[in-house]
C-alpha cells in the first residue's frame, strides 16, 4: 500500500489526508481480496449485525434482573441460555423498569464515547508517531475517510473495527457493575452505536429532515473547514462541553 511504502513524513502524510479528494467508485486498498474486504461495509451491514447483538444483550440483562445476576452460565458455556429463559417466561415484568435506566445510560455512553475515539483516537494528529506502520493505522482507521469523505464503502466503521474498539469498553462495564446492569449498558450503547454510524453515513449521503440537514452542515464543516473543531456526529452536545464547538 502506498501510505506504507511511500515514506511520507508525518507532516507531508498530514496535509495530504486532510485535503478531500472524490472518486467516483471507492479505490482499492490492497491486493489481496481476503485485506480489501475488510476495508469495505455498506452502511446496513453495521444495524444488521449489532442490532441483534444488542438485542440478545438486553434480553441476557432481563433475564438476569429477573432471576439473579448471575443465574446464567457464560456465553462460551450456553449462549442460547436467555432465550431458553425468555421463552420459558421467566422475564418478570419489574425487570423492565430495572433494565431500561441502565440501557438509556448506555446511550449517554456511546455519546461520550463517540466525542472521545473520535477526537482523541481518530484525530490524534499531535501525537501521532512519525513511523510508515502508524501512519497506515491512522489512514486505514480514520485518514481514508478525511481524504475520500465521500467514499460509500468506507464511512461507517468496518466490523472487526468496531468489535476492536469496544471490546475494553465492554469489559470495563462488567468490571465496574454486576452483570445485569452491564448488559443493559452495553446494548444501550450499541444501540447508539448503529444510530451513530447511519446517521454519519445519511449526513454524507441522504437527504435529511432539519435537524439532520444542521448536523450534516457541522459536520462536513469538519471535514472542508477545521477538523480540530467539530467532533460531534450526532451531536454538538459534548463539544459545547469541552469547549470544541465548530463555527459554521
Amino acid at each position: 500500500m502506498q501510505v506504507w511504502e511511500a515514506n511520507f513524513t508525518k507532516s507531508y502524510y498530514l496535509q495530504q489526508v486532510h485535503q478531500p479528494r472524490h472518486l467516483v467508485d471507492s479505490p482499492r486498498l490492497f491486493g489481496p481480496w481476503y485485506l480489501e474486504i475488510f476495508t469495505r461495509t455498506a452502511w446496513y451491514v453495521v444495524p444488521s449485525i449489532w442490532l441483534p447483538i444488542a438485542g440478545y444483550l438486553l434480553v441476557r440483562s432481563l433475564v438476569q434482573f429477573s432471576i439473579g445476576s448471575y443465574s446464567l452460565p457464560p456465553f462460551t458455556v450456553d449462549p442460547a441460555a436467555p432465550l431458553k429463559a425468555a421463552l420459558a417466561g421467566s422475564i418478570a415484568p419489574a425487570a423492565f423498569a430495572y433494565a431500561l435506566p441502565c440501557f438509556l445510560f448506555g446511550n449517554l455512553v456511546w455519546t461520550i464515547l463517540e466525542y472521545v475515539f473520535h477526537r482523541f483516537l481518530f484525530h490524534i494528529d499531535a501525537l501521532l508517531p512519525d513511523h510508515p506502520a502508524a501512519l497506515t493505522i491512522h489512514f486505514l482507521m480514520h485518514g481514508i475517510h478525511h481524504y475520500l469523505p465521500m467514499d460509500r464503502l468506507r464511512l461507517v466503521m468496518p466490523p472487526v473495527m468496531f468489535a476492536f474498539l469496544s471490546y475494553p469498553m465492554t469489559k470495563l462495564a462488567h468490571l465496574l457493575f454486576p452483570p445485569s446492569m452491564a448488559n443493559s449498558i452495553i446494548a444501550g450503547s450499541y444501540v447508539f452505536y448503529v444510530l451513530y454510524d447511519c446517521m454519519h453515513y445519511a449526513l454524507h449521503h441522504t437527504r435529511l429532515p432539519a435537524y439532520v440537514r444542521d448536523m450534516k452542515k457541522y459536520h462536513l464543516a469538519h471535514h472542508y473547514k477545521n477538523f480540530d473543531l467539530g467532533f460531534g456526529v450526532t451531536s454538538k452536545i459534548w463539544d459545547y462541553v469541552f469547549n470544541t464547538v465548530l463555527p459554521v
